[in-house]
């Protein structure tokens, strides 16, 4: 059996990392910055007011009081936005709005709650220091500086900063198209009455919501029956259109396994992993198309996403920190496990303040059917291939969903 490790790093490889396109801002959240941005303004681009107030001299009011103000004629108002600002002559003031660039000759800001809010006389009362309430050029980011950095991840305040530094694109790593395929005969769509012998199909709701959370475009083909004829006519037609082909279910040892007879020889390998659940598993390209074959039990489904596929995926975007929150935590009762295999049981953690370790519990069996147990969990408790029983009260590793 491959271990699961190595299984990882193969799909990793097989995916490999996603190529650069130039996007608008507004498609760009969430994405990875393939490129530096390098400021093309200064920001602020120009010495600024931090207040609604007063540009003054310093000089000017070095006398003002509560008691004994300093009385100026206003001489020009300047709101944010205004480019035709004049030269402050000494003596006087310019009303001045948050925003608006500071006049020549002002080397402060008085706010107006410190003064009378004269429009055409101003009465301040209190003296100020040079440099108040000014913005400096370039504080924030000087011109020609690397604003964003290629590697990061694109939230709302670093979009807003390429904006503000003049772009209104950027290049980053293009999510994949994902054609996600559920194999079965027995699998039914709801809200399809069943028959006895058939299931509901659930695998691709989970694995089109897993991948869409990590910016995949994703469509998916549901219920192709076990038969290799149509698992092909069904899928080769889209191949031209993916990025990313995911199936589930067909590739067991079993008879029936539709994507293990219709892809073996055509470039996909299946192997055994040492893990429970999730074994069986396939990886390879079919027409060129990467390829990720998962198995047929829901949990297994689930618990493949996010030992192989989720960081795989999130390192061809671009991304460096791929893995899970893992954690040790004491275990509230006795879990026995297969050897040679790791095993993953849905877990419920829990981290009371003074607790030196949290504490973790079952959800459910180990059963790779029981996915209302998973709807319970909160983390994967992982026991090593080496341990075949964590007693209650050991400490395990738990990886946090």
């Amino acid at each position: 059996m491959i271990s699961v490790e190595e299984h990882r790093a193969t799909v990793t490889e097989l995916l490999g990392t996603r190529p650069a396109a130039e996007l608008p801002l507004a498609d760009c959240a969430g994405l990875v910055l393939a490129k530096d941005v390098h400021a093309s303004v200064s920001l602020p681009p120009f010495d600024n007011s931090a207040m609604d107030g007063y540009a003054v001299r310093s000089v000017d009011v070095a006398e003002a009081t509560e008691d004994s103000p300093v009385e100026l004629p206003v001489r020009e108002d300047i709101p944010a936005g205004r480019t035709d600002v004049p030269v402050l002559l000494p003596g006087t003031a310019h009303r001045i709005m948050t925003g608006a660039p500071l006049p020549q000759g002002a080397d402060s800001i008085v706010m107006v709650e410190r003064t009378d809010a004269g429009a055409e006389r101003v009465r301040i009362f209190t003296s100020t220091a040079p440099g108040s309430h000014i913005r400096r050029t370039g504080e924030d980011v000087g011109v020609g500086m690397v604003a964003l950095s290629a590697g990061t991840v694109l939230g709302p305040a670093q979009l807003g900063l390429a904006s503000a530094v003049g772009m209104d694109r950027l290049a980053v790593h293009v999510p994949p198209r994902v054609l996600v395929v559920s194999t079965g005969t027995e699998l039914v769509l709801p809200p399809q009455e069943l028959r006895h012998g058939q299931i509901y199909e659930s695998n691709s709701v989970m694995l089109v919501a897993g991948l869409r959370a990590l910016g995949c475009r994703v469509e998916s083909v549901r219920s192709v029956a076990d038969d290799v004829d149509q698992f092909r006519a069904a899928i080769e037609p889209r191949l031209a259109d993916a990025d990313l082909v995911v199936t589930s279910g067909g590739v067991s040892a079993g008879a029936y396994e539709v994507v293990k007879d219709a892809l073996t020889g055509a470039g996909v390998r299946f192997a055994k992993i040492a893990m429970q659940p999730g074994g069986p598993q396939g990886y390879g390209r079919w027409n060129g198309v990467p390829v990720v074959t998962l198995p047929g039990n829901p949990v297994s489904v689930l618990v493949s996403f996010e030992a192989f596929l989720r960081p795989a995926v999130l390192t061809s975007l671009g991304h460096t920190g791929v893995d899970r929150q893992h954690v040790r935590a004491r275990l509230t009762e006795t879990l026995e496990s297969p050897k040679g295999r790791r095993q993953f049981r849905r877990g419920y953690y829990t981290h009371s303040a003074g607790q030196v370790t949290g504490l973790v519990g079952p959800r459910g069996g180990p059963g790779s059917h029981l996915l209302a147990a998973f709807t319970q969990a909160n983390c994967l408790i992982v026991l090593p291939e080496d341990v075949t029983e964590a007693p209650e009260g050991s400490e395990v590793d738990v990886l946090l969903l």
